[in-house]
């Protein structure tokens, strides 16, 4: 995740967001209202931005969604997307411009609650989002608490541990008799990568990107904030330091191991270039790592177009971050506070509305099956014949938009099973919290510490985690510049919000 940008960017991204916000604002051809203005009859128009690649079908889906909420709660809504890598951007033009919105997804909602871009919302889970309040699970709700005492995100109700999943094609798993189970540890994946590399060249071994993989979880560190400052604690030791994740022996153990496997050939040669993207249809990969809950390998299986399976490699721990993974949050400036609660309250209790964000329109974008589960349709040609591996007309980011427990199951090719959310629910209810669950440091006095070395931590980390580099050469220039942005300070600032913050959860 990305935090405030320079002023170059914001130059960069204000003049066209502005151009697309007004020109949205002017000419929505849903409802042909203008922008937040009250409407006729005192339907109120609500500007919404979250990520995803836009859809052909979106403009037709928001006159869809816009005709029930008009009926429900008086509310209809300029319904955004951002495609996934510039979304961060847009956003933090958006609130540093001070241009109008009232709801935005909030990928870095720490960060923006610092700033005070968000609006404070402990009142209305009191009144008009009292539903929704009720409907999530409660740990959610601490999760995204602050230190001040305030809420000022909506949490999606998801699996509560994210745990790290290693998927593979269950073709090969197959054909080579594999047991997933045994392969927990990123050296244990070598005698596979070589096997693949060897017998089945058209796959690609391991696949990673920019944005990289969390590999130190993997020997139980978790970050305090931001993953662009590389300070981190381990789960669960109520006592672990904050330390400089870079300046430690498990991290100086991964890089030389993924250097090892870049030097071999099994990580692709783009990965320190190779932006952060879902799973491509139909491409070949062995080995690829994901956040994820209970059945997840029937998604990804979905996305790329055949079967995979997965196996989690990390423990069923509830984190800060885990429970600030989708967040949906209203703007501080919106002139329209109650009905943005409205809408979210709706979205995170109301089924019709939660599946038609998800889906689309029935009928249109799926068909439910004999079992009323949800079976896309596929998008079609001229002729009106179905457009082979074609990507779907719309479609929701699932995280980003609200309870999921009202959201149907999936069938077709790789069906969920129908007990799918009492599985959800039985894995939350074993989840264990991590040491520091809710700990949020506040650096609101250091911006220019945060700000030099997430500029570090771009120069160096993408390549370093990707095994671009020589480690030897290049891990040394990272911590000393690191150290040169504030690193230490900044350690210690946070190693002593953390101590109080400890001291008063004994």
């Amino acid at each position: 995740m990305r935090q405030q940008r320079n002023w170059i960017r914001l130059a960069a991204f204000f003049i066209p967001v502005m151009i697309l916000t007004l020109a949205l604002a002017g000419c929505f051809s849903a409802s042909g209202k203008d922008g937040n203005d009250a409407l006729p009859g005192d339907t109120v128009n609500l500007i919404y931005y979250t990520i995803g690649d836009p859809d052909p079908d979106l403009p037709m889906v928001n006159d869809k969604i816009n005709e029930i909420l008009a009926k429900k709660i008086g509310v209809t809504v300029t319904y955004i997307k951002v495609g996934w890598q510039e979304y961060e951007d847009r956003l933090n033009t958006l609130v540093s411009a001070g241009t109008p919105f009232d709801i935005a997804f909030a990928p870095e909602y720490t960060t923006y609650a610092q700033r005070g871009a968000w609006l404070r919302l402990n009142d209305y889970l009191a009144t008009v989002g009292e539903d929704m309040y009720d409907a999530i699970d409660p740990i959610f709700w601490e999760g995204v608490r602050m230190d001040d005492g305030g809420i000022y995100g909506v949490p999606t109700n998801k699996e509560l541990a994210v745990r790290d999943q290693w998927m593979y094609p269950d073709a090969l798993v197959k054909k080579y008799g594999i047991d997933i189970s045994k392969y927990t540890s990123l050296a244990s994946l070598e005698p596979l990568l070589r096997m693949i590399k060897q017998k089945e060249p058209s796959y690609q071994p391991m696949d990673l990107d920019k944005d990289s993989q969390n590999f130190f979880a993997l020997d139980g560190y978790e970050y305090v904030s931001e993953k662009t400052l590389p300070l981190m604690v381990r789960l669960l030791d109520p006592g672990s330091p904050v330390v400089n994740i870079f300046e430690t022996e498990e991290a100086r153990n991964v890089l030389d191991i993924l250097r090892h496997y870049y030097v071999e050939g099994y990580i692709n040669e783009d990965a320190a270039l190779r932006e952060s993207q879902g799973l491509e249809r139909g491409e070949l990969v062995f080995w690829k790592a994901a956040g994820g809950g209970p059945l997840s390998e029937n998604s990804w299986s979905k996305d790329r177009g055949y079967k995979l399976v997965a196996y989690p490699v990390t423990p069923a721990l509830i984190t800060t971050e885990s429970t600030r993974g989708g967040i949906m949050a209203v703007s501080m400036d919106t002139k329209h506070p109650v009905e943005a609660v409205k809408f979210l309250n709706l979205l995170n209790t109301d089924p019709e509305v939660r599946n038609l964000f998800n889906f689309g329109i029935e009928g249109v974008h799926y068909s439910l099956d004999s079992n009323g589960q949800v079976v896309p349709i596929p998008p079609k040609d001229n002729n009106g014949n179905p457009i082979p591996d074609a990507r779907p007309s719309y479609g929701g980011v699932q995280y980003t938009q609200g309870n999921w427990f009202i959201l149907k199951t999936m069938g077709g090719e790789f069906p969920d099973p129908l007990d799918k959310w009492d599985q959800f629910r039985a894995s939350n209810r074993e989840a264990v919290d991590s040491s520091t669950l809710g700990f949020t440091p506040d650096l609101s006095r250091m911006p220019i510490q945060v700000q030099n070395i997430q500029m570090v931590w771009e120069k160096y980390f993408p390549s370093l985690m990707t095994g671009s580099v020589n480690v030897n050469e290049v891990l040394p220039k990272f911590n000393q510049e690191l150290r040169q942005a504030g690193i230490d300070e900044v350690r210690l600032e946070v190693q002593r919000q953390l101590d109080a913050w400890r001291a008063a959860h004994s």
